[in-house]
């Protein structure tokens, strides 16, 4: 059996790893793939990472020296890659979809909790406190939701604001036929829209596509949704439109810097980000740790494609999700 180094373990992960696999002896590892743990995966011709792993030149050279031959993302996303490194000496496949529904979903829960006040009611009747006094929220019928982008995700999140009978205008540099998706130039958007959700993947061209000229565009009150990736908003003016009142709230599954804080326990720590602390203490920001993904059906999708994509590598076979650095024009 071929050793495959598994990094940043979580007990949710091995559930279905250990349910799916027949071919590998897994090597769990606690903690973070970094240039400082690469060399755990020595003996192992394969390594498995995950979405905040600091996947540098160096932890290329050290993945390489320990033996690995393929880093398997189990995720989508691979933005933390240094892909241009990694060609021709690693190969690098990824999980393209897992399920759209769970991000979708999780976004509209976030959406429902921070307007309806779910979370402080339940810490109020917990507390058998029934007072009404500032749970207010808005009916989402007839608002406006602008969705950057619309692959799978932002499609089925533009079907569930539907459902409540929002209007729904798009903007995606490359747009969906077929979907009858109002598609917007994306400063129309900004203008437009009382809740604003995210959904684009994190490039030169996204990189803080929520910043202070764009917020300064947005309707007073708008609310923005981010359960893509943490460097598509500027924290920093996020931070202070909220506490200009410029913007109604934010709700985020993902920060820019969380690669350092998210999926670990920090509760009895001073952790040193400022802006992050202010966040949490605003009355109108809902945070969750990066756990948008996370379903049962998910966490299976992720396994099958993971193992399927080493199994390909193992046969010799062409890797149907590899990664592969493409030179920009």
């Amino acid at each position: 059996m071929e050793k495959i180094a598994f990094f940043d373990t979580k007990q949710y992960d091995k559930i279905w790893f250990n349910k799916l696999n027949t071919n590998y002896d897994i090597k769990y590892i606690r903690y973070k793939l970094t240039p400082d743990t690469a060399a755990a995966a020595r003996g192992c011709k394969a390594a498995v990472a995950f979405v905040n792993d600091t996947i540098t030149a160096e932890t290329i050279d050290e993945l390489c020296a320990a033996g690995v031959k393929i880093l398997a993302m189990r995720c989508s996303g691979y933005n933390n890659v240094d892909l241009k490194y990694a060609k021709d000496k690693l190969h690098v496949v990824r999980v393209p979809t897992y399920s759209p529904y769970a991000v979708a979903e999780h976004t509209m829960a976030l959406l429902l909790t921070l307007n309806r006040k779910i979370h402080k009611a339940f810490i109020r009747t917990r507390d058998f406190n029934f007072s009404l006094s500032g749970l207010t929220g808005f009916d989402l019928y007839g608002k406006t939701a602008g969705v950057i982008g619309t692959g799978q995700i932002g499609r089925i999140f533009i079907d569930i604001c539907k459902g409540f009978g929002m209007k729904v205008i798009a903007y995606d540099p490359y747009p969906v036929d077929g979907y009858g998706i109002d598609y917007v130039p994306l400063d129309k958007l900004f203008e437009e829209s009382d809740i604003i959700s995210l959904h684009c993947p994190l490039t030169e061209d996204t990189e803080y596509i929520v910043n202070e000229t764009a917020i300064a565009k947005m309707k007073d009150g708008a609310v923005i949704l981010n359960t893509s990736r943490g460097k598509l908003i500027d924290s920093d003016a996020l931070l202070q439109a909220l506490k200009d009142k410029k913007l109604g709230g934010a709700c985020l599954d993902v920060y820019e810097d969380e690669n350092a804080i998210f999926f670990e326990d920090y509760s009895s720590t001073v952790v040193n980000d400022d802006v992050l602390s202010l966040l949490l203490s605003l009355p109108n920001v809902i945070v969750t740790s990066h756990q948008a993904f996370l379903t049962d059906e998910a966490l299976q999708k992720i396994a099958e494609v993971t193992l399927f994509n080493l199994d390909q590598f193992f046969k010799g076979e062409s890797l149907k999700n590899a990664v592969v650095y493409q030179e920009q024009e």
